[in-house]
């Protein structure tokens, strides 16, 4: 998942650094970076540096809005346009620090900044959206663009910066922008404390086992990381397991203690409905309310209306029916696969009817009984860093791409690795950081984000900063870190949103954003290569040995592609439902969250044996990373990244030709030009979605 967090993604839409020269130069955002091509200097960056450098940020910015503003001379794109994108430059690289460490790195101290800073960002914002005067020049510009030479890119920055004021309030009237002000303030802090409620309650929750009976079934490699993890709090003997992903699934695949795998999940998908200080339902109720109010305020009747208008679906209907057709085939595959499971349960001494917890322990066993293949198989052939090699040689042998790793270079954390990305010709083309393993202070979950954006105005070309963060499972005192085949996919799609954002090549900051229903495409496809024969036999080595992994065990990898995906596609497609059900909500009166979400997934028909991927209170996504009403958004991408790998492999897996032309087309112009065309000019055609169900074992 691409992430920007919060109204940080707002601020990095402006970026012309022209910052006091007299301030503290103690604090290192004061000052140039001297660093390896300008990277942070994140060991000189202290806690009470950002909030002076974000009022200075702020400060500098509304000066530069105040020249746009007042220049007596016509507007034109290069007066207006062109210097509202320069803005800002100071305050998006403070805001791209914080904001990528307030989730990757964080501490009470970081949120109570984010808390306090929170409301001055909103209110800048707000300021710069809703100044009539900048409007009338941005207007200006906008009605009489038949007259001005644009690029195409041109063309679309100015588009979306008219409609982004439009849709910030530029056109409300003096009651209604203070109505609207008054939202979004309120909106950035349930943002902030719904996102560090999921945080705490990831890292509140303790399993505590003393008896040996009770690891039955689990891994040694699974014990003894839980053993190391108890030893480190103090009580050595006994075991420690946590809800933290590569802790969680491999319980929940192994362990023979049903009322133990109950409780791990029902703590993972009650987070934030403990009726606690981290109780998200009140929350959300009002974000829904505050979402209803902004959308009427702005003229749509439903917030959906409004989200979706600058997405490719377009509208509500389009979404619901998309997802409509994408349920019957895919609760038709996951009925097949709980009566497969049930099966075994009724083979047991101790019968019961197949639960949502039990799902991943007795697909466990039917992947066993069919394929002979499970996890721990599999598992110490995925050793993390030759997973990182192998990802880094499909991107190699696709565009002759190198990555580098640097000593040289700042990190935030002992665990980050940084990389120097360079052309096959040698030329600097970004740099790319790694975050791959949990810790308390960072949020759940893979992402990836930037700590600069690539730009290229007035001849000033700006190179990205690019970071992956994962949570994946950490090296123990006796083996390094292995992969599940889930964590390889993962890493894998999140190194797919790094490559897309190391070959943009677009002049514009806007030019840069890419909706949520297209940018996951880059992603996607680049999950298909990982369990590639080819690409597996490069990469997949045991740890111990130096084997290669074994044919007939890739052979089995193959002949299970599509186990499990009713179960997979079906959580994911109930979550987007969810999403969806909540955002064409067309009153302002506050839910009862948990009646709505039980509605809900009765309405949509959702056997008793799956949940959907997230409940309410733990739906990050929607509530603050930006996809509310853009779940949908990685199953409409499924449809694209499908189509458009079978062009490889029409082609080769490797072809050089569909390698380029993906990169130019696709890759290479982020949001520059119709999203549509773009991949019409890779593929010769729209996609076809004929090519997801093949590939999901769904037709």
């Amino acid at each position: 998942m691409k992430k920007i967090c919060f109204l940080f993604a707002v601020l990095a839409l402006f970026s012309g650094m022209n910052y006091s020269q007299d301030k503290n130069m103690n604090n290192p955002f004061f000052t140039e970076w001297n660093t390896p091509f300008k990277t942070p200097p994140f060991a000189a960056i202290k806690l009470e540096h950002y909030l002076p450098a974000f009022e200075e940020g702020m400060k500098l910015q509304k000066a530069e809005i105040a020249a746009i503003i007042n220049n007596q001379e016509v507007p034109t794109f290069e007066n207006t346009i062109e210097a509202l994108e320069k803005s800002g430059e100071f305050l998006t690289r403070v805001s791209r620090v914080f904001g990528g460490l307030k989730d990757a790195n964080t501490n009470d101290e970081m949120q109570k900044i984010a808390e306090s800073v929170t409301s001055l960002l909103t209110k800048h914002t707000d300021d710069i959206f809703l100044d009539e005067n900048l409007f009338k020049r941005i207007k200006a510009v906008y009605d009489g663009q038949a007259k001005l030479k644009l690029t195409t890119e041109q063309k679309v920055v100015l588009k979306s910066d008219y409609l982004d004021f439009v849709r910030g309030g530029a056109n409300l009237n003096a009651t209604d922008k203070d109505k609207l002000r008054k939202i979004n303030d309120e909106m950035g802090q349930l943002v902030l404390k719904f996102g560090d409620n999921v945080r705490r309650e990831n890292a509140k929750f303790e399993l505590w086992i003393d008896k040996k009976d009770d690891l039955a079934g689990l891994s040694e490699a699974s014990i003894q990381a839980a053993a190391e993890k108890a030893k480190e709090k103090g009580k050595a003997g006994q075991w420690l397991f946590t809800i933290d992903k590569p802790t969680l699934l491999p319980f929940l695949s192994s362990s023979e203690k049903r009322d133990l795998r109950e409780k791990m999940y029902r703590a993972y998908m009650n987070r934030g409905n403990n009726h606690d200080e981290l109780d998200n339902n009140t929350i959300f109720a009002r974000m829904v309310s505050l979402r209803v109010q902004k959308a009427n305020l702005l003229g749509y009747k439903r917030y959906a209306d409004f989200v979706l208008e600058k997405k490719m679906a377009k509208t509500p209907e389009k979404v619901f029916k998309f997802l409509k057709d994408m349920w019957a085939p895919t609760a038709a595959c996951a009925k097949k696969e709980a009566a497969e499971m049930q099966k075994i349960v009724d083979k047991g001494s101790n019968k019961f009817k197949l639960q949502p917890w039990d799902w991943w322990y007795y697909s466990d066993k039917v992947k066993m009984e069919k394929y002979n293949l499970d996890e721990e198989m599999t598992r110490p052939y995925f050793e993390i860093n030759n997973v990182v090699k192998g990802a880094f040689s499909v991107a190699g042998k696709l565009w002759g791409i190198k990555f580098t790793e640097r000593k040289d270079i700042d990190v935030y954390h002992p665990d980050v690795k940084v990389y120097e990305v360079t052309e096959s010709d040698g030329k600097h083309l970004g740099v790319f950081y790694t975050d791959y393993f949990p810790r308390e202070s960072k949020v759940n979950g893979a992402w990836c984000s930037a700590f600069r954006d690539q730009s290229n105005m007035a001849g000033k070309f700006v190179t990205p900063l690019i970071f992956n963060v994962g949570n994946f499972s950490k090296p123990t005192s006796d083996k390094p870190a292995l992969l599940s085949a889930d964590d390889v996919r993962t890493l894998f799609h999140e190194f797919g949103h790094g490559v897309h954002a190391l070959f943009q090549n677009v002049s514009y900051p806007t030019a840069s954003n890419v909706p949520s229903d297209f940018v996951e495409l880059p992603s996607q496809i680049m999950e298909k290569w990982a369990m590639q024969p080819e690409v597996l036999r490069e990469y997949a080595k045991h740890y111990k040995t130096g084997e290669i992994i074994p044919q007939t065990l890739i052979d089995k990898i193959n002949k299970s592609q599509f186990f499990n995906q009713g179960f997979e596609t079906l959580e994911y497609t109930a979550a987007s439902i969810l999403d969806m059900d909540y955002h064409v909500v067309t009153s302002t009166k506050e839910l009862d969250i948990p009646k709505f979400e039980k509605a809900s997934i009765k309405k949509m028909g959702l056997i008793p044996e799956v949940w959907p991927r997230y409940l309410t209170t733990n739906f990050i996504h929607i509530a603050s990373w930006g996809y509310e009403s853009g779940y949908y958004s990685y199953l409409w991408s499924a449809v694209l990244d499908a189509d458009a790998f079978e062009a490889f492999m029409e082609k080769g897996l490797f072809d050089q030709a569909t390698a380029q032309s993906y990169r130019k087309n696709i890759l290479e112009k982020g949001g520059s030009d119709d999203l549509m065309e773009l991949y019409k000019k890779f593929r010769g055609r729209e996609p076809n979605v004929k090519a997801l169900l093949k590939s999901r074992g769904l037709n």
